[in-house]
């Protein structure tokens, strides 16, 4: 672009044709209103309903919604890290495309960053009043372990909506994260930040394209991308079934001695489920750590983008 937008919305997009346009028509009047050069980068994920359609019917009546679009499914991390390393913006603000978190915090995470000098201001999950049981109490647990990991810097119940500044977001493109877990990088910067409170509505339409399995692929991600723990872990298991064998050693001896050494199938048949479950343990964080050095070397691109209507023309271009 000729001139850089003070502000750039990063929406990741995967098949969303139901939610999408009732997410544009909440978000256009507000950013139209702000009085400030704007653009909405939509990163469409690889979309297989009439999502890609409808990107670009919108954008023919709307100029400053501008289209990335994958070459094939790459996840929401990957969006999201597209669409941050292409916005133009000096603020850059990153939000899904179910309405779950409502834009009409944009314009007071805007003012906030601008008035305080801030690089980062969060979005923080006030009420999640919408989601099931099982969802809010498995969130708790993982803010609980992540803040754990990261520390006080990491605000509980901020997901991926936020605002960035531009020394923020070339601080994150300038990092060699080959899985970028989002949540933790950005407060792991330590850079000047806030917060706005909202509470997260209902999804506006369609079902949730985060099921259980990839919350556990997210969480895995975080603790294996920041920490070595659970390889300490392997290690106390080692320790506590070493301590374990040495205990039931000694009991066999002592049971020799007095003279009561019954068959003891149930003890020997116990032991060798601990000592073989706690091997399994131990060799599956192994290969867990060193499937992402095996990644890391290979140094695949986590995504190909086909098109961008900011250029001229349509183009492969990799994601590092």
């Amino acid at each position: 672009m000729s001139t850089a937008p003070l502000l750039s919305i990063v929406m990741p997009i995967y098949n969303e044709q139901e939610a999408l346009p009732l997410t544009v028509e909440r978000l256009r009047p507000l950013l139209d209103g702000l009085d400030v050069t704007y653009e909405v980068v939509g990163v469409d994920d690889g979309s297989t309903d009439a999502t890609p359609v409808l990107m670009r019917k919108i954008r023919q009546d709307w100029p400053e919604f501008r289209i990335v679009r994958f070459a094939r499914n790459s996840g929401h991390q990957a969006a999201l890290s597209a669409g941050l390393h292409r916005a133009f913006g000096d603020y850059v603000v990153s939000i899904d495309a179910d309405l779950q978190d409502p834009p009409e915090k944009i314009p007071e995470m805007l003012a906030l960053a601008r008035e305080q000098g801030l690089d980062i201001v969060y979005g923080v999950r006030g009420d999640r009043g919408t989601d099931t049981f099982f969802k809010r109490h498995t969130a708790g647990a993982y803010y609980w372990l992540m803040r754990k990991l990261v520390g006080k810097r990491m605000p509980s119940q901020a997901g991926d909506y936020r605002l960035l500044s531009r020394a923020a977001v070339d601080a994150l493109k300038a990092m060699p994260e080959h899985q970028p877990v989002y949540r933790l990088l950005v407060p792991w910067l330590g850079f000047p930040s806030g917060e706005v409170v909202y509470v997260r509505e209902e999804r506006v339409a369609g079902s949730t394209h985060y099921p259980l399995s990839k919350m556990v692929r997210l969480a895995l991600d975080s603790v294996t991308n920041f920490s070595a723990s659970p390889l300490r872990l392997a290690t106390w298991l080692g320790l506590t079934s070493f301590l374990v064998c040495i205990a039931l050693a000694v009991y066999t001896t002592v049971a020799y001695a007095v003279g009561s050494t019954v068959p003891g199938w149930s003890s020997l048949f116990i032991g060798m489920l601990f000592i073989g479950a706690v091997q399994l343990v131990c060799v599956g964080l192994l290969g867990e750590y060193v499937g992402r050095i095996y990644s890391a070397v290979q140094a695949r691109p986590a995504y190909f983008v086909g098109y961008d209507s900011a250029e001229e023309q349509d183009r492969y271009g990799t994601g590092e």
